[in-house]
């Protein structure tokens, strides 16, 4: 048997010398933090082992869409910019990116870059996005970032408005008339047009009437197109013309509108009500598909 220790003394019960577990605590955290950090480790390295294999994946087979699509999200993940760049610069000489991975990558470089330079090569980003992807939330994208980060446009300089007139032009000519989403490149066109006119000193009555007039005109041109929403476009524009009608001579009808803007605007929903007559018949579930084929042989819808 063992004898106790000389001098009479106890054995010790605890390592903590009686301080109520505290030491015993600090050693649990301090294993915990270990091991947060060895997983932490773990992750990182399985991150970059999974990176390795899908860079080789598309270095291997560069016509796997898909694989530059993995090989480029994981880039965003783990935040490799020159990577990420490089990949989506080989991406895109094979292949046209998504309107969403134009955004990501205009959007990526906004986050870390600024300063002229910057803007200039941000924007032919967004130039090329366009250019080979019809999109009405990219070309909205590239009209708020011009908005926000052009300091011409932000100062509301005859130059910096004059290229925001100019990207809506450009906006308007290629996704204006879609059908479903071309009112909100409208919408903002006219609040943008909006805002100058709010701007415009009281006592400037020439400038006003002028300003007054571009409003006006892109409610019109709206207003001839059949796209979604016309109706509450039709209800803004009365609400609108109402403040305006002593600066232009016009001839209203009992509505409150031009007789030439309504009958634009009837013809234009007339179009909206056949297109929709159209794809509901072309999307119904009861009918044959012989009965599909000939609604869809029938040009019901005048362009």
């Amino acid at each position: 048997m063992a004898e106790a220790p000389a001098g009479g003394a106890e054995p010790m019960e605890t390592l903590s010398g009686g301080d109520d577990g505290v030491g015993s605590g600090e050693v649990q955290s301090n294993h915990s933090s270990s091991e947060d950090s060895s997983d932490s480790e773990s992750d990182e390295e399985a991150e970059n082992v999974h990176v390795d294999a899908l860079e080789k994946a598309v270095r291997g087979n560069p016509s796997d869409y898909d694989a530059h699509v993995r090989y480029i999200q994981c880039l965003r993940k783990l935040g490799d910019m020159e990577k990420l760049r490089q990949a989506r610069k080989s991406m895109n000489e094979l292949f046209p990116l998504s309107a969403k991975m134009w955004m990501e990558w205009a959007n990526d470089e906004v986050a870390l870059r600024s300063g002229s330079e910057a803007i200039s090569e941000i924007e032919e980003i967004y130039e090329k996005g366009v250019h080979e992807y019809l999109s009405v939330p990219l070309w909205l994208d590239y009209i708020h970032f011009v908005e926000e980060h052009d300091p011409l446009v932000a100062q509301c300089s005859p130059a910096g408005i004059s290229k925001m007139r100019d990207l809506y032009e450009r906006a308007i000519s290629a996704a204006g008339l879609h059908v479903v989403e071309g009112n909100k490149i409208w919408d903002a066109y006219r609040e943008f047009e909006e805002a100058i006119l709010i701007a415009i000193d009281d006592s400037d009555n020439e400038e006003n009437a002028r300003q007054v007039r571009r409003v006006r005109a892109l409610f019109h041109r709206q207003l001839s197109i059949p796209l979604t929403d016309l109706k509450e476009t039709l209800l803004a524009y009365k609400n609108w013309e109402g403040g305006q009608r002593n600066v232009d001579e016009m001839n209203y009808d009992a509505d409150g509108i031009p007789a030439s803007v309504a009958s634009a605007y009837q013809k234009a929903m007339d179009m909206y009500n056949a297109r929709v007559s159209y794809e509901d018949q072309l999307s119904n579930s009861d009918a044959s598909d012989s009965d599909r084929l000939q609604y869809f042989m029938v040009p019901s819808v005048s362009s």
